[in-house]
């Protein structure tokens, strides 16, 4: 993806952190059918190789697992949000400014391989289950499903696992404004009030925070 130094992320424990909260992603495959995208839930094994591993699973009935063996592209990536240029201070004074959006993305590549053993399947099945009931008083389990039905459900998937060889991220979030119209971003941001919007306002105020702004690339 196109990267200007200023929207460029290298933390690795960062970007990690983006895609555990963020775990619904895009796995991109090109094959001999062309293209093909489907969002999948993805658990990320951080331990796992220099840059992680990446593992989730599919319905057998979904040709995409197929294409293991090739490069598969995986995108993270937060809802976004509409940044007016109202919120711009710089607006009053010049008017020479235009609507964006701000977002965050990171996008993992490696090589796509297909598991169909059904030990390494449970245990994928019970970490992405623990991930996404961990805030929950109760949490359900795969276990908690009687035994037949779930070895049934599992007849009718398959695992799928990609080692991470290069993941970019990309955190686009007002750093080429100047420090009056960021404010007016977050200041924004916050009026609206949505769920997106806050956790906006936030990231602007990080990154300006971290000083990196106006370094346009």
């Amino acid at each position: 993806m196109h990267q200007p130094r200023l929207h460029r992320v290298d933390d690795l424990a960062r970007k990690h952190a983006f895609m555990r909260g963020n775990p619904l992603g895009l796995l991109v495959t090109s094959g001999a059918g062309g293209l093909m995208a489907n969002p999948l839930p993805f658990h990320l094994d951080a331990d796992a190789g220099e840059k992680g591993a990446l593992r989730a699973h599919v319905a057998r009935a979904n040709r995409q697992w197929r294409e293991a063996g090739g490069e598969a592209l995986v995108v993270f990536q937060d809802p976004g949000v509409y940044v007016t240029p109202s919120f711009y201070a710089t607006k009053s004074l010049t008017h020479e400014v235009v609507p964006t959006w701000n977002y965050v993305c990171v996008q993992a590549r490696g090589i796509l391989r297909v598991i169909e053993d059904r030990v390494w399947l449970r245990r994928q099945l019970d970490a992405l289950t623990a991930a996404g009931e961990s805030t929950r008083a109760v949490p359900w389990a795969p276990a908690d499903a009687p035994r037949d039905f779930l070895e049934r459900m599992m007849d009718a998937i398959v695992g799928l696992e990609i080692t991470v060889t290069s993941i970019e991220g990309k955190w686009k979030v007002s750093q080429n404004r100047n420090e009056i119209d960021r404010n007016g971003v977050i200041a924004g941001l916050r009026a609206q009030g949505d769920g997106a919007a806050l956790r906006m306002a936030d990231l602007v105020e990080q990154e300006t925070n971290c000083g990196k702004a106006h370094d346009v690339d």
